[in-house]
């Protein structure tokens, strides 16, 4: 390897000294926002010499860097097992075709002492996941339902339609208008009586209320944990975002990104729980759940209701069940789906899960 190429594995207690000197943050690329990594060192299962980052350095240039999150598997009764969701392993275009992307890997494998699941990975590497000791535990598919034609995101896949920016964007936006006009009609009368409580944090009663609904998932869940995964504070409003003197892998810092998180309440009863991101167009789902399934179909109507309010373009989502209730029941203009795999390491002896859409999200 060449010998101006540096590798830093960070711990927490590291990571927060880098926060401390905004170390990362001054200028160039940072491998995740100022935001993104403080709300790490908050997470609730994160200890001081656990390692969460690793970055790999040609003089003061960032080439590669991966991203870990520590957690807990639900075994039972409320043991668990520690792993690291592998959330990004990223090399720099210049270094793909050398040993470095290879070398970050299994430098980060021997620092969590193998304890890896990665809940999906891009198509292009599966060989390279094929050859190695990892177990596929769980299949499924992965959802964006469009309710427009989304102009930037048409042109990004077509490049020979960016002339006709304008002209599709006119479209786009009358497109959109009467379908959010037609799924709303569809749904106001069902949610005239429905009452929504934003929150920032999960109060005891709401906590009961999702407790029992969540003891079988394969991540323990407890109060804290949940509330670390909905904290607002992980991203960051940029009004002016051409004066960030810094970019970022991932996503954190943006001029339209909000985190919403909301209790249904019916009949002054708590029926459902909904997390979500707004990002831009993208509406992504973190927690949707529902106790009875008597009231699944209004608590789809509050998602909507929801996503119609915020003038969202399409809704990013694994979890079927709640995809095909609103693709029978509202009007979208084509659902894209994509089938995503789920790894654990040999050594975590684990074989199927049944691996929710909450379990793992930490977008």
């Amino acid at each position: 390897m060449n010998k101006k190429i540096t590798v830093e594995s960070l711990t927490k207690k590291m990571l927060q000294e880098a926060v401390n000197r905004n170390t990362y943050w001054s200028n160039g690329l940072a491998p995740l926002t100022k935001s993104k990594a403080q709300w790490l060192l908050t997470n609730p299962r994160i200890e001081e010499d656990d390692y969460c980052c690793l970055i790999a350095k040609e003089g003061k240039k960032m080439i590669s860097f991966i991203y870990m999150i520590p957690d807990f598997l639900n075994i039972n009764d409320d043991t668990y097992k520690k792993v690291y969701w592998m959330i990004l392993w990223w090399v720099d275009s210049n270094y793909k075709k050398t040993v470095l992307g290879t070398y970050a890997f299994f430098e980060a494998l021997r620092l969590v002492d193998n304890k890896i699941i990665i809940k999906s990975y891009a198509e292009h590497i599966k060989d390279f996941y094929e050859k190695q000791p990892f177990t596929v535990i769980t299949s499924r598919l992965r959802y964006t339902l469009f309710f427009s034609i989304d102009t930037p995101m048409l042109i990004g896949r077509f490049k020979f339609l960016k002339p006709f920016y304008f002209v599709l964007n006119t479209l786009d936006y009358l497109v959109a208008s009467v379908i959010s006009k037609i799924n709303y009609n569809k749904l106001k009368r069902r949610t005239k009586n429905l009452v929504y409580d934003y929150i920032n944090e999960l109060d005891e009663g709401l906590w009961a209320f999702i407790k029992p609904l969540c003891k079988n998932d394969f991540i323990l869940k407890s109060k804290e944990y949940i509330n670390w995964q909905i904290d607002s504070k992980q991203f960051t409003q940029l009004a002016v975002q051409r004066k960030q003197q810094y970019t970022f892998l991932g996503t954190g810092n943006s001029p339209n990104i909000y985190l919403h998180n909301l209790k249904i309440i019916k009949d002054k009863k708590i029926i459902g729980f909904i997390s979500y991101v707004v990002n831009h167009n993208e509406f992504n789902i973190k927690y949707f759940i529902v106790e009875k399934e008597e009231n699944y179909d209004l608590c789809v109507d509050a998602l909507i209701e929801n996503f119609i309010k915020k003038k969202s373009k399409f809704i990013f989502s694994d979890d079927a069940k709640l995809v095909e209730n609103i693709k029978k029941r509202f009007l979208t203009i084509f659902t894209y789906k994509v089938l995503k795999k789920g790894l654990a390491h040999d050594s975590l002896n684990l074989e199927k899960a049944n691996l929710l859409n909450r379990d793992g999200h930490f977008y």
